[in-house]
């Protein structure tokens, strides 16, 4: 992906927030491969004619199969407020997901204690008393169903790695694509997760902010996914 491709949902002085596309690494790869944030650091180098190193801190940050909203902070004051409001859970996060069957109950709230396997870069549903657990919660509606397809928006109230995946996968169906957690699906790219919307206070100017990121293309090109999506925007 290069930087003239990067699509742009927000920017201002302090932050900048992009829709990123399936399979590119938000950051965290080698330098000789691409990721989310050197190719925004490129955009706003080309952009703003900048001789050095820009910087740019990663404040919300998606596992490469999975598409949306990306909130990046152009100032270390803004970095460092953001953190915060992430980890004081002052940041509304809401998901749109396709499962591949129905969802029973249609709607509801998921808790489990999650586990990080670093050897085989999965997450596990483990018990309260494991030393590395970590609780995750999550609530969920469905937006339209199918016969074996249901398309679910979720609201995190935590933020694990693959915590979405993990605890869909567990207690109802997993993701669409998602062969990491059990499904028999494909995609053509990535997995049908998507960040749809960020709810949260500037940083700076403290005030309301709402950042969505339109849908995939891929979701639109799929007939039952399209469907979906008229089915979800009909009953609103």
């Amino acid at each position: 992906m290069n930087s003239g491709e990067l699509e742009i949902l927000y920017e201002d002085n302090h932050l900048l927030a992009v829709n990123k596309p399936a399979m590119l690494p938000t950051m965290g790869v080698a330098a000789d491969r691409p990721s989310l944030l050197a190719t925004a650091k490129e955009w706003l180098r080309i952009r703003y004619e900048k001789p050095g190193n820009v910087y740019l801190g990663v404040v919300s940050r998606l596992d490469a199969p999975v598409t949306g909203v990306t909130l990046l902070a152009k100032t270390s004051k803004a970095a460092a407020r953001l953190t915060e409001a992430f980890r004081t859970r002052k940041v509304e996060k809401v998901y749109w997901a396709v499962i591949d069957g129905l969802a029973d109950p249609p709607s509801g709230s998921l808790e489990h204690h999650l586990r990080h396997d670093d050897r085989h870069r999965r997450v596990h549903v483990t018990h309260a008393n494991c030393p590395d657990a970590k609780i995750a919660r999550l609530g969920y509606r469905t937006l339209a169903a199918l016969q074996d397809l249901s398309l679910l928006e979720v609201q995190l109230e935590t933020g694990r790695k693959h915590q979405i995946r993990v605890q869909l996968a567990k207690a109802i169906r997993p993701v669409v694509g998602d062969r990491k957690y059990g499904s028999e699906l494909e995609l053509r790219s990535g997995i049908a997760l998507h960040a749809r919307r960020l709810v949260l206070q500037h940083p700076v100017r403290r005030e309301p902010l709402e950042i969505a990121a339109p849908l995939p293309a891929v979701w639109h090109k799929r007939r039952e996914f399209a469907e979906l999506i008229r089915l979800a925007s009909a009953a609103e």
